[in-house]
């Protein structure tokens, strides 16, 4: 059976590319992001009472990830990249029917323009198309006995500093709200791909129009510079 799905928003985020974005929604909590309802599901009706509740499940699409297909068995990060478990085993980005779901913070929604909701602790690309909202339950969805897998607890973080040289460039720059707590936020989830652990290599992950370049020594990653560019 077929079936055909329309957006009901589009996501804008300081995430403007995969690398960088954090594993599971929650882990990152200074990324703020907006969702945009599109017509006609931008109408203030559509979310009457959602406001009562403090977080929601977004469903979207992995829009950026279509043209890589699936495979029936993905390498984890959390197994260091080696190990290989079913694809219904992981939350990995491609799978036959390429959706995804996040439980996220509900902040506000505007309504004076058609709806935005603000989220935080999101995991989701700019631009991504969302399928549908839905509250989140606590005493039916909350289950705090059940089993985790391979996932047994939060990743390990990374010690994040800065050179004088980035701190410099922070001051100058004025980027956005909570941008440092941003930038250390995602660097402590340790972005890099669970192959790569070179030292000397210096890595670069954009957030918002700025791309923070770092590199990463053993449990400590070090903020180099910030690089603004330029917006298409």
């Amino acid at each position: 059976m077929n079936y055909t799905f329309e957006a009901i928003g589009v996501i804008r985020s300081p995430y403007r590319e995969k690398f960088g974005i954090p594993r599971q929604p929650s882990l990152v909590s200074a990324a703020r992001v907006t969702l945009e309802l599109l017509p006609p599901y931008n109408h203030p009706d559509c979310v009457r009472g959602l406001a009562d509740f403090s977080h929601v499940w977004v469903h979207f699409v992995f829009h950026e990830t279509l043209a890589r297909g699936w495979q029936p068995l993905v390498r984890p990060p959390r197994l260091g990249g080696n190990a290989k478990v079913g694809v219904f085993a992981s939350r990995s980005t491609h799978r036959p029917n390429p959706l995804g779901l996040s439980l996220v913070e509900l902040i506000s929604i505007q309504t004076d323009h058609g709806v935005t909701l603000e989220l935080a602790g999101a995991d989701l690309l700019d631009g991504t198309p969302v399928l549908d909202i839905k509250p989140y339950i606590p005493f039916v969805e909350a289950r705090p006995d059940a089993r985790g897998g391979f996932v047994d607890g939060p990743p390990p973080q990374l010690n994040v500093a800065w050179s004088d040289h980035a701190r410099r460039q922070l001051a100058e720059l004025a980027p956005p709200p909570r941008f440092a707590e941003l930038v250390e936020q995602v660097l402590a989830q340790d972005p890099r791909p669970a192959y790569q652990d070179d030292p000397l290599r210096i890595y670069g992950v954009m957030l918002y129009c700025y791309n923070v370049r770092f590199a990463v020594d053993g449990e400590n990653a070090l903020v180099l510079e910030i690089q603004r560019q330029n917006q298409n």
